[in-house]
């Protein structure tokens, strides 16, 4: 029986969300999109269902993770950007052949263009990326407290302050490794 692929961590914000598909970056990494299939399966869940996607198309996506994971990080650091990370950015956001659709809800949904491929969806991404490190959307990008973590993250909490880029996981694991830390702590001085 083949071993079951880790759950996706998603999030209000699609460029940071799929940065999260590859987790615990400074520990041991946690790779959510393995497969094309994976992919397609991330972008479905995330409104961008396409058809199929190619190892080529998987690993575009991944190269595009990776570039929004170093501009936001530069970002969020207030460093400059990476010049490569910018320019893969940049052609994917305009490869894509996506358009902004309104629902009779009110919100918006994205529709792809006629084929449904990979490059439309991660032309999405890329331009959200883009409105996120540009600094259009009201929020701020941060650092995930977690030292095995470091995700890149964007803050929209009221005042700006979240620690971690989920709480339920890095936020919860910090706060635990604290709270044994000061039992042991205590037990010791008894």
């Amino acid at each position: 029986m083949p071993a079951a692929f880790p759950d996706f961590r998603l999030g209000a914000v699609l460029a940071t969300s799929f940065t999260g598909t590859l987790s615990e970056r400074h520990g041991d990494s946690v790779e959510r999109i393995p497969t094309p299939r994976r992919l397609v399966d991330w972008l479905a869940v995330s409104g961008l269902t396409v058809d199929a996607c190619t190892p080529a198309q998987l690993e575009l996506a991944r190269e595009l993770r990776e570039s929004i994971h170093a501009a936001a990080t530069a970002a969020a650091l207030g460093e400059a950007l990476p010049a490569a990370a910018v320019r893969v950015i940049n052609e994917r956001s305009v490869q894509g052949r996506a358009a902004a659709v309104l629902t009779p809800e009110g919100e918006r949904r994205w529709r792809l263009g006629p084929d449904s491929c990979v490059a439309d969806a991660l032309g999405v991404i890329a331009a959200d990326a883009v409105d996120v490190i540009a600094g259009v959307r009201d929020g701020r990008l941060a650092l995930c407290a977690s030292p095995t973590c470091l995700a890149a993250f964007f803050d929209t909490s009221q005042s700006r302050t979240r620690k971690w880029c989920d709480m339920n996981t890095c936020g919860n694991r910090q706060k635990k490794a604290r709270f044994q830390a000061n039992r042991r702590g205590k037990a010791a001085d008894q």
